[in-house]
């Protein structure tokens, strides 16, 4: 009887400890390839920053694309939750938005700029594009035409304007300060707004 009632338990403190284990390896390689280039990390690096074997590692993910593609959904998760934005509310759009940036901007820049050679990288980077229009079309739903040929034009100024590479011109490459960025965006935002603009 006892037996019988401890093995749920069991099973259950199991599948935590081995989800733990996936978290942890997640986190090490994305810390790693925060900072370094794809193929400068290998399993080894991430196991010895996980602290597990790298035997755990191609059980859990079947390799290093495998796990690159398991960090990719992991910071495409992060970014939904992190991108929640009143529907219009241009001031608040900008903050999440450079939120998101500041804190993995550079790792994404880092991952675009070897996307013509790592398989992996350019799929996460498609995937980023897409949840990024996506997001577009949500919190600034109030002011996008109707689906069109003007609908598309409006969605390609507002990818523009709100683009990873137009943050890194701003902070990075012009060193503006992020409030002096934010400003920037928001008037930019501002200027192709469809309901002021009359070649709409």
């Amino acid at each position: 009887m006892e037996s019988g009632a401890r093995r749920p338990y069991r099973m259950g403190a199991r599948a935590a400890a081995v989800e733990a284990t996936r978290a942890r390896v997640l986190e090490a390689a994305a810390a790693l390839w925060t900072r370094r280039w794809y193929d400068d990390v290998t399993l080894q690096h991430i196991a010895d920053e996980a602290g597990v074997s790298v035997q755990t590692i191609v059980n859990h993910f079947g390799g290093r694309d495998g796990l690159a593609d398991a960090v990719a959904d992991l910071v495409a998760s992060q970014t939904v939750v992190a991108r929640q934005a009143p529907v219009g509310d241009v001031a608040a759009i900008v903050a999440v938005l450079f939120a998101d940036y500041e804190r993995q901007g550079d790792a994404g820049v880092l991952w675009i700029a070897q996307m013509d050679r790592v398989p992996a990288a350019a799929r996460a980077a498609a995937h980023a594009r897409d949840q990024h229009r996506a997001w577009l079309e949500q919190v600034f739903a109030d002011r996008l035409p109707a689906p069109g040929p003007a609908r598309e034009h409006a969605l390609n100024l507002h990818h523009a304007a709100t683009d990873l590479y137009l943050w890194k011109l701003w902070r990075r490459d012009l060193g503006l300060s992020r409030e002096d960025a934010e400003r920037a965006m928001r008037d930019l935002l501002t200027s192709i707004d469809p309901r002021k603009r009359h070649d709409a």
